[in-house]
């Protein structure tokens, strides 16, 4: 999953880059509000956390000129401004979810989960596909109750196509949303690490989970 951080507070910025590098998240972070606007231009993001405060460009614009553009990406504004009349104005330009200065890494977190499971249209954090279970609060999985231990790479790389489960996830889809295969230079890599999943996810006598769908991309589900 890919985050944009715009805040103009140093430490608070590395805070919450630290944290969702941990969660699995690629982030891209600047303190500057035109910085800001133009990442939030140039890529795909599975969330925005903006702040309002920035110098170049103030937080509700960036986030104007986002919904203005037609970008529906998930913005959780991050402000000191806690007035009612500020809450709404930043709700009513086009903001997903609003916290308050000083928050909690845990709750940003969680409301980041929350935004991301709207996107893709989850309400529970548990995906079942099949007799697979993946918990995207504990970053745990388990098929048919046993555990599956993967490394933090398969981890972005399952949660990835089980979000999407059903819909086949194209190579330049998993390049964009998962930064390290984006570092890679050897072509193969990803499937390289769909191979891993494979081994790791499959049972002798139970029905294959993940499927490749020629020039399509990967499906984790039903047969492609």
């Amino acid at each position: 999953m890919k985050a944009l951080v715009i805040e103009d507070y140093p430490p608070l910025r590395q805070a919450m880059v630290t944290a969702l590098v941990q969660e699995g998240f690629a982030v891209d972070a600047t303190g500057d509000g035109e910085e800001g606007a133009w990442y939030a231009g140039a890529g795909r993001y599975d969330v925005i956390l903006l702040d309002l405060q920035l110098p170049g460009l103030p937080g509700l614009e960036v986030l104007r000129r986002l919904r203005a553009g037609g970008d529906a990406t998930h913005v959780l504004v991050v402000t000191a401004r806690d007035r009612i009349e500020e809450r709404c104005a930043g709700l009513d330009a086009g903001a997903d979810d609003y916290l308050v200065k000083p928050f909690a890494i845990p709750e940003l977190l969680s409301r980041v989960r929350a935004l991301l499971r709207r996107s893709y249209r989850r309400k529970d954090p548990v995906i079942r596909v099949a007799d697979l279970e993946i918990d995207t609060v504990h970053k745990t999985v388990r098929r048919a109750g046993e555990a599956v231990e993967l490394t933090p790479r398969e981890w972005s790389l399952l949660e990835l196509l089980a979000l999407r489960a059903g819909e086949p996830v194209s190579r330049n889809d998993i390049r964009d949303r998962i930064y390290d295969f984006r570092s890679e230079a050897d072509s193969n890599v990803i499937e390289v690490y769909i191979g891993y999943l494979r081994r790791k996810l499959e049972r002798p006598g139970a029905p294959r989970v993940l499927h490749t769908k020629r020039g399509h991309g990967y499906i984790l589900g039903g047969p492609p």
